[in-house]
This record gives structure tokens, C-alpha cells and sequence, in this order.
């Protein structure tokens, strides 16, 4: 089942939630900063103990002191606050998704990706997240698109009608 809710990614219980990395695992702003603010500073150490995460790969860490089991780093961007596209964010919902299906996971939360300092338009980036999502809604009991911006939510239920 596809959901899209207005909210902090970082107050959800599920399974996983989903940070749009960069390849490096720092977690600087954005998603990553509020993920780290939250979770704690754990979760970013173990990110970049396994980098180089290349755009197009995901890896699964802890999830510190979040409601969630696991916080899986999907780079949509090679170096920290670099421009993406659709592309990229392509490779990294589809690396997310498998990486959550391989650890046997049924509820994921996923965020924008690629729309902060990635610079891609939220209406683009919708499209894309969706188009993947769909091909793996049999794969998970949820795949919840969880945002605070208004603007990529109601992409999101643009593209979902």
C-alpha cells in the first residue's frame, strides 16, 4: 500500500526510514541533519564507516534513539549539498527498496528526495519515487511517503490519483 502524510520522518514507527545520502554518509542538513538531530550522531558514524555508498547502492545502520529499526542511506548525490536528478533519484529509491526487501522489512517511510539542496523540482521528484514505489508495492505491507513540505506532498498525491 502507497501513503502519502504531511510529517516529521523522523516521529514515524516503522521498519526503516530513508535517508537521501550522499556518498560520503556525512548528515549534514536537510533530511540527513534532522535524522541525525533526532537519532543521534551514532547513526551518521556508522554511515560513513560504510562508505564510499555509491548513487545507485544503500546500506542499512542503526537507528540511535528513533521509533524505526533501521535508517537505510540511499545517495541521490556523490559529494555533500551537490546538485541531482531524476536519475539519481531513480537509483536511489530502487536501492533503498531492495536494501529494505533483503532485510525482510514491511513498512518503509521515505522522504523527498533530492529536492533540498539536490535542486530537482518536487513535481519531478514525485513522479520518479512513485514510478519505483509501484513496482515494489508487493514487496512491503506500506510504503509511506512522509514529508513537511507541502509542496512535495502534494506532488506525491498528484501523481498517487
Amino acid at each position: 500500500m502507497l501513503k502519502v502524510i504531511r510529517g516529521d520522518i523522523t516521529k514515524l514507527k516503522c521498519d526503516a526510514i530513508v535517508n537521501p545520502a550522499n556518498s560520503f554518509g556525512y548528515m549534514g542538513g536537510g533530511v540527513a541533519g534532522a535524522i541525525k538531530r533526532a537519532g543521534g550522531i551514532d547513526i551518521e558514524k556508522e554511515a560513513v564507516n560504510k562508505a564510499p555508498i555509491p548513487v545507485g547502492s544503500a546500506v542499512a545502520t542503526t537507528s540511535g534513539t528513533l521509533p524505526c529499526k533501521y535508517v537505510i542511506h540511499a545517495p541521490t548525490m556523490e559529494r555533500p549539498a551537490m546538485r541531482t536528478n531524476e536519475e539519481k533519484i531513480k537509483k536511489a529509491i530502487k536501492a533503498a527498496l531492495v536494501t529494505a526487501k533483503n532485510l525482510g522489512l514491511k513498512s518503509i517511510a521515505i522522504p523527498g528526495m533530492g529536492t533540498g539542496v539536490g535542486g530537482v523540482n518536487a513535481g519531478n521528484a514525485a513522479r520518479v519515487m512513485v514510478d519505483v514505489a509501484k513496482e515494489f508495492v508487493n514487496d512491503f505491507e506500506e510504503i509511506v511517503f512522509v514529508d513537511i513540505n507541502n509542496k512535495m506532498v502534494n506532488a506525491w498525491r498528484v501523481e498517487l490519483e
